[in-house]
């Protein structure tokens, strides 16, 4: 996780550019384009590597997504920003495409095989008239009814969260929402004629959790209640609480100087903490609990499957190729949703100054194990494999101890600060 913030150095690369055309009587299929450039009184001409293909608006491509939860980016690639999954089953006209990317008409970008193309030509409309609530034991579920399932947002912050719903115009008069356990207020406004805005607001400035599911038409947001936490002192009685121990079987992770692999002492740590909160009561999941391989999938979907009060994956740091082993130190915590950012922030004071070890940050990262929504899930690098010094605490019995206490109270003291 070290240095990976560095500025790239621009170099030589393709160049982007739009261009508007009239396109009247063009034909739909245009050929391949030609590029010529005049630079220093010479002239250069270059085919593209594709053709060029016009959408007919009047009856655009309509895809319905068909992955459990299809992976929505801000442009065409891995390397740009993530938006909210997009629930399967969301439709949505196509607005362009670049190789296997398809542009949809709300401004997300998703993978062309994630999808599939529906024998509609309609633009995806939909008129929604209420909203409907539902309070079950351990959450409340908000019921957006719809005419079709169309393509969804989540802005969280520390104050609330915002659900946008694209493609939708409201036809709504009154909403009942009567003493919600955690919902302390909902409003609406129609930010623009294909957009609506819904802003919940809680009674605590801790939220727990969400998800975002299609059942027919309806859209459900699943909002977590808080755990039901012990006054006593350390008392975790029914606190559900998952680790994750980083890597495993032929995934080593960071390697010691003596060639010690982080696989091991994450699961050593793990093991050692999930005993000592299983003695104050509380229910802990290990995502592995041997040496062997699992998927960064399956471990997002065991915290899916155990639905935790907080997810915590466990994991020691490594350095890049141009790293100095001798002058990097210390401990780092990442987070992704504003949910667990208050999380992430307490866990790093209180190790650093309960150990005394040093602070390499408190990171937002969009990692694979900060990414699920429905706990506040943090990633806990818990010092430099490589360095020297730092390696002598890690594998030391006396230090693996003291943290491994350490994690335990910190993660304690801040369920009990919840109450």
């Amino acid at each position: 996780m070290h240095g990976e913030n560095q500025p790239q150095v621009t170099a030589a690369d393709q160049y982007k550019g739009c261009q508007s055309l009239n396109v009247t009587n063009l034909p739909a299929q245009l050929g391949t384009p030609q590029f010529n450039l005049q630079w220093r009184g010479q002239n250069f001409s270059t085919p593209g590597p594709g053709s060029v293909t016009l959408l007919n608006g009047d009856r655009p491509q309509v895809i319905v997504v068909t992955s459990q939860t299809g992976v929505a980016r801000t442009a065409s690639g891995t390397d740009y920003s993530r938006l909210t999954p997009l629930p399967q089953g969301s439709q949505a006209s196509v607005t362009g495409q670049d190789g296997d990317w398809l542009r949809l008409d709300y401004g997300g970008w998703i993978k062309a095989d994630e999808t599939r193309t529906l024998p509609s030509q309609a633009p995806p409309r939909s008129l929604i008239r209420s909203v409907g609530y539902q309070v079950f034991g351990d959450r409340t579920e908000m019921r957006f009814p719809l005419q079709l399932p169309v393509p969804v947002t989540v802005h969280q912050t520390e104050m609330g969260l915002t659900l946008s719903l694209y493609n939708t115009t409201a036809q709504t008069d009154t909403i009942r929402l009567d003493n919600d356990p955690i919902i302390r207020n909902l409003t609406w406004q129609q930010i623009s004629p294909d957009r609506i805005d819904y802003y919940f607001t809680f009674k605590t400035h801790q939220q727990w959790g969400y998800d975002l599911r299609y059942e027919g038409t309806t859209l459900i947001l699943s909002l977590r209640h808080p755990p039901r936490i012990s006054s006593q002192p350390g008392n975790l009685q029914g606190v559900k609480i998952l680790l994750d121990p980083g890597h495993g079987g032929s995934e080593a992770g960071a390697v010691g100087p003596t060639g010690y692999a982080e696989k091991d002492i994450n699961l050593l740590i793990s093991q050692r903490l999930a005993n000592r909160l299983k003695s104050q009561g509380a229910n802990v999941h290990l995502t592995r609990t041997r040496d062997e391989f699992v998927s960064l999938v399956d471990r997002q979907t065991q915290i899916a499957q155990v639905q935790p009060a907080i997810a915590l994956s466990i994991h020691y740091n490594a350095l890049p190729d141009s790293g100095n082993p001798n002058e990097t130190d210390g401990i780092s915590t990442f987070w992704y949703n504003a949910q667990a950012a208050d999380l992430a922030n307490f866990l790093q004071r209180y190790l650093v100054e309960n150990l005394g070890r040093n602070s390499h940050g408190v990171y937002w990262n969009n990692l694979a194990l900060t990414r699920p929504t429905i706990a506040p899930a943090v990633l806990l690098e818990l010092g430099f494999m490589i360095s020297p010094r730092e390696f002598e605490w890690i594998t030391n019995a006396q230090a693996q101890e003291q943290l491994v206490q350490a994690l335990a109270t910190g993660i304690t003291t801040w369920l009990q600060q919840q109450r």
